[in-house]
């Protein structure tokens, strides 16, 4: 290694074009301290970030690209489909090296193994990525057609050609006395990529020009590229390189230390797989990285690569009615917060195999699936998308939720198909792509957390605090048009469901989210923005009956809520802090823990109730284990504490048991569920007698109060308001008229 740390020798140029014709570039510098450009192009604007992470005392420089188009995107009928308004087409977005004295004097390529070959003039083109289903319709374009035309790579050294699948190129270049390694990182996951090196420059084509169609950007979408650069001893380049990974350095694994530093307030409960761990439970969730149907295999079959999709998981789940040769593609987004769960998952086991899908579906979420505008509506700004809409497939919204609108049964082959499966049939065939966008339900930002723990990644952390700051924007009464009739709030942060604020997936998201801003940042509003909407959503003496909380269809999302709040209050005590905000959640849990103790039952037991009674169900009440298990833990009457715990040992082993004998066990949404949830029961196994309070906490709370929204009280006020002025007009015509016949 050289004992130089500096890049001085190396200048690096952006360059950007897109079809309108306008072009710009931008120089960078070492530390990369200069702010965003922005690039124009007609009424819309282009914003193109670059910064630097040095790691290894500074040998290592690992450089991020990142252009984002922030302009609103049109959604007619709540539709969100490429070619529409809002949308910029790049044709080129490139990063240009050179040296900045002379030129480049010794040129060498790691391709494709740890080899190394000297050259003068070296130039690759990923055009698709090379796996079998290569021309999948995953890669529509906005007329809906695949314009892919080779599948894999081809490539020309000094003069000679060749070809392949799937091509992870590094390039050596000395410049002055420093030898420079350039990796541009998941080069092929990310195609259309391109790079060529001769003495003069090397040219890595992130977005690379001539594509047919161009790179479309939808309003408020954005992509980041990482490309490594480090400084080695050109003498022992090609020994660097003997088993490792072209990719690998770019991306880590922490070292031993960054993950024994995460502490039980980042992932309470947690306990490394170990030979005490449940087999089953483990094999239920190994089923995302080992076998023929694993989310890797999964990749493969929909062709899960290119700059827009690559880390995305495929919701198979939603393709279960599916017939026909083709399959059906639903994207899963970062549903139930994919990220965490992998995290986790790496964290427990070491596996790298972990680490790949937290770090890919991290990157995705955050540049695809987040919308990265301030120009919609309040709700949308900022917030993620949910999956692709239910049974239906993505086509041309890729994604962002709901496609144009067509019959679901237009995507089945054959006209009669749907007949044959019964009333799920006829209810399949009324689907239809009603519209939608962002919303507080699906806001999903504590994997982001943890992958800023582990990684260093600034985005990360961005993408952290961005969740938290969503759900303080939503609920902001001044920023709606019934600002001048009400401040109150919104409402939209815990908003499940029309007309429905108590526990749901709303207001267990948006608390998580919120307790994930305040862990990152330390800000107090985030921890009392929390507190509001617990006092908004439950109540220690709640009517439970009056809920209707036994009605899956509609209430099912509410152990999601009571999740969050075991968090809230596991937090709080974690601080310090037993104050009223904790004692009010405590007794708000308990109230429902003993509720569901007498009350609950496996949602599939009554079949009837469902209008797809599918396994998703039972992985769903791994939630119901984990709301009475935690509630132990507040428990301190023992045969109280001892019912809910049988009761949450009978959820437990039952999702395991049902689970490993259901023939859809490995389908997307399931697996998720178990990776999420499950894994905590090691570390109560191995801490039975642990309790946090000496005695019942009984306090006066008062009656439950009914939240009433922003737009309610506006609209009742506005009524009001013309109520009076209709009465004051008739009062000042009725004078107007005594007058004039007094007169």
């Amino acid at each position: 290694m050289e004992s130089s740390q500096s890049f001085d020798a190396l200048r690096c140029q952006v360059l950007v074009a897109t079809q309108g014709g306008q072009r710009s570039e931008i120089s960078i510098v070492d530390d990369l301290s200069q702010p965003a450009i922005t690039l124009r192009e007609a009424d819309r604007s282009l914003t193109l970030n670059c910064r630097t992470q040095r790691r290894l005392a500074g040998a290592e420089l690992l450089l991020s690209v990142e252009l984002c188009n922030p302009s609103p995107m049109d959604h007619p009928g709540g539709n969100w489909d490429l070619g529409a308004e809002g949308s910029v087409e790049i044709d080129s977005l490139v990063l240009v090296m050179t040296p900045c004295e002379g030129t480049f004097r010794h040129l060498m390529t790691a391709f494709n193994a740890a080899d190394t070959q000297s050259f003068n003039q070296l130039a690759i083109r990923q055009h698709s990525s090379g796996g079998d289903h290569w021309q999948s319709s995953n890669h529509v374009d906005a007329r809906g057609a695949v314009t892919l035309e080779k599948r894999g790579f081809t490539g020309r050294v000094d003069g000679n050609q060749f070809s392949g699948d799937r091509a992870s190129p590094t390039i050596f270049a000395t410049a002055g006395s420093q030898t420079f390694e350039i990796t541009p990182y998941r080069f092929w996951q990310n195609f259309p990529s391109g790079i060529s090196a001769n003495h003069d420059e090397i040219r890595i084509e992130l977005f690379p020009p001539g594509c047919p169609g161009g790179h479309e950007l939808q309003g408020g979408e954005q992509k980041t590229f990482e490309i490594g650069i480090r400084l080695v001893d050109q003498d022992h380049s090609a020994d660097l390189r003997q088993g490792e990974s072209l990719d690998d350095w770019v991306n880590p694994l922490p070292v031993a230390e960054t993950c024994d530093a995460i502490t039980p307030e980042q992932i309470p409960y947690f306990s490394k797989r170990s030979a005490n761990s449940d087999a089953k439970y483990e094999a239920l969730i190994d089923l995302a990285i080992e076998g023929d149907d694993s989310f890797f295999a999964k990749r493969e079959i929909i062709d899960e690569y290119g700059w827009r999709h690559y880390g995305d998981v495929w919701g198979d789940h939603e393709a279960v009615y599916h017939r026909g040769d083709s399959p059906m593609i639903s994207h899963y987004n970062n549903q139930y917060d994919c990220v965490l769960a992998f995290a986790v998952q790496y964290l427990r086991t070491g596996d790298r195999r972990w680490w790949e899908l937290m770090t890919s579906m991290a990157d995705h979420a955050w540049d695809i699936d987040t919308y990265h505008t301030d120009n919609d509506k309040l709700l949308y700004n900022g917030g993620l998308f949910w999956h692709t809409y239910h049974y239906a497939d993505a086509h041309t919204s890729t994604h962002r939720s709901y496609p144009k609108q067509l019959r679901v049964s237009q995507q089945w082959d054959g006209g009669n198909e749907l007949d044959d499966l019964g009333d799920t049939g006829k209810k399949l065939e009324k689907i239809y792509a009603i519209g939608g966008g962002p919303a507080a339900a699906h806001n999903y930002n504590t994997g982001w957390m943890v992958a800023y723990q582990l990684t260093g990644k600034e985005r990360y952390k961005d993408a952290a605090i961005n969740g938290a700051d969503y759900v303080m924007r939503i609920d902001d009464g001044s920023k709606t048009p019934f600002k001048w009739f009400s401040r109150a709030d919104t409402g939209h942060s815990t908003c499940s469901s029309e007309g429905y604020y108590g526990p749901g997936r709303a207001s267990g998201n948006s608390t998580h989210a919120l307790l994930t801003g305040h862990q990152v940042t330390g800000e107090r509003k985030y921890l009392d923005r929390a507190a509001k909407l617990m006092r908004r959503t439950v109540h220690p003496n709640q009517d439970l009956e009056a809920l209707d909380l036994l009605n899956a269809e509609l209430r099912w999302f509410y152990t999601m809520y009571l999740q969050a709040l075991g968090r809230f209050v596991d937090y709080k005590d974690s601080l310090g802090q037993r104050d009223q905000d904790f004692e009010y959640g405590v007794a708000s849990l308990m109230h429902y823990a003993h509720w569901m103790a007498e009350h609950e039952r496996p949602t599939l037991s009554e079949p009837e109730r469902l209008q797809y009674p599918t396994e998703t169900w039972a992985a769903q009440d791994m939630r119901k284990w984990h709301v009475l298990q935690h509630a132990t833990l507040y428990e301190p009457d023992p045969d109280q504490r001892k019912k809910l715990q049988a009761k949450a040992d009978f959820f437990y082993h039952y999702v395991v048991d049902y689970l490993t004998d259901s023939p859809t066990k490995s389908l997307c949404r399931p697996v998720v569920l178990m990776l999420n949830f499950g894994w905590q029961r090691q570390w109560f196994l191995d801490h039975p007698d642990v309790c946090k309070l000496d005695q019942p906490i009984r306090k006066e709370f008062g009656r439950p109060q009914v939240f009433v929204p922003q737009k309610q009280i506006a609209i009742k006020r506005f009524k009001a308001l013309v109520l009076v002025s209709g009465v004051l007009f008739v009062l000042a015509v009725v004078a107007l008229l005594s007058w004039l016949l007094f007169f």
